[in-house]
């Protein structure tokens, strides 16, 4: 019988060094995967849990989930062989490409080949960036492609130092925080992923009244599943196939794809993320 392990691990996002010595014991037969912990962990494991239970079903064998405390930790377990796959973010997949030399990125969905990061305000005299000179301001997690890496890459272009520009740079740790933080009044603004802003306007977790978008950037690829570049091919190949085979006319992959906030995956590759890349080392974040 096929374990579910999803119940298990509901409660807590231990800790990347605890977990994963025990995950290093499972065996080759048990997918192991985490992603990035860019909205908190019981989000997260809502969301993948029909996902995750989907690809038992087409893989035939268990896929376990293990939340970790920080993206360098899914770099990390990937590049330690204790993870085979995982949810990164575009800057998150080019660390984990130099950390391995050889992650494969397998699949996006179609929104993260033209994906946006959203800036937002609680404060009604700010209409531009020009406004908050002087005031404090929130990225999210310092690895995060759409929290940080890329809205820092604009202002850059935008002929902005936010290290300078703003009166303190606060990194809130993750995108719903972020909002949190622009909401009580902590920063006075701050940026997100424009798909999570989205799903916090969708389910009324935001005040709109109060916080508003003053400005969103440029398009950029971002996510996608990463699979180590050692993985059996075949089983790679399932594992792409599996993702691609999500038809949203189907009523259950189009309730998973709903989780994932995807229209349907699309094939990406390596090639895509060097934008990303390079944007790193522009903004000084990459040596």
């Amino acid at each position: 019988m096929i374990k579910r392990p999803f119940a298990a691990l509901a409660a807590l996002c231990l800790s990347a060094a605890t977990l994963f010595s025990t995950a290093a014991l499972a065996e080759t037969t048990t997918l192991r995967v985490s992603a990035i912990p860019d909205e908190a962990p019981t989000e997260l494991m809502r969301k993948f849990e029909p996902l995750g239970k989907y690809l038992e079903a087409e893989l035939g064998m268990p896929v376990t989930f293990q939340p970790v405390s920080d993206y360098a930790g899914v770099v990390e377990a990937l590049g330690a062989k204790r993870l085979d796959m995982a949810w990164l973010g575009g800057f998150t997949f080019v660390q984990a490409k130099l950390r391995t030399g050889d992650a494969i990125p397998l699949v996006q969905r179609e929104q993260d080949e033209v994906f946006t990061s959203t800036f937002i305000t609680a404060d009604p005299d700010v209409k531009t960036h020009a406004d908050l000179k002087g005031k404090s301001f929130a990225f999210g997690s310092v690895s995060s492609t759409s929290g940080h890496l890329m809205p820092r890459y604009f202002l850059q272009q935008d002929g902005i130092d936010a290290d300078s520009f703003f009166s303190r740079v606060g990194f809130s740790g993750a995108h719903d925080a972020t909002v949190a933080w622009v909401e009580s009044g902590k920063v006075d603004a701050g940026v997100l992923n424009s798909s999570v802003w989205e799903k916090l306007i969708e389910e009324n977790k935001v005040n709109t009244d109060k916080v508003r978008v003053y400005a969103v950037t440029p398009t950029y690829y971002d996510y996608n599943w990463t699979v180590r570049g050692d993985l059996d091919p075949a089983l790679v190949e399932k594992i792409k196939a599996a993702f691609l085979a999500l038809d949203p006319a189907n009523p259950e992959h189009k309730a998973i794809l709903d989780l994932q906030r995807a229209s349907r995956f699309v094939p990406t590759k390596a090639e895509n993320y060097q934008g990303i890349e390079e944007a790193a080392r522009a903004a000084g974040l990459l040596e």
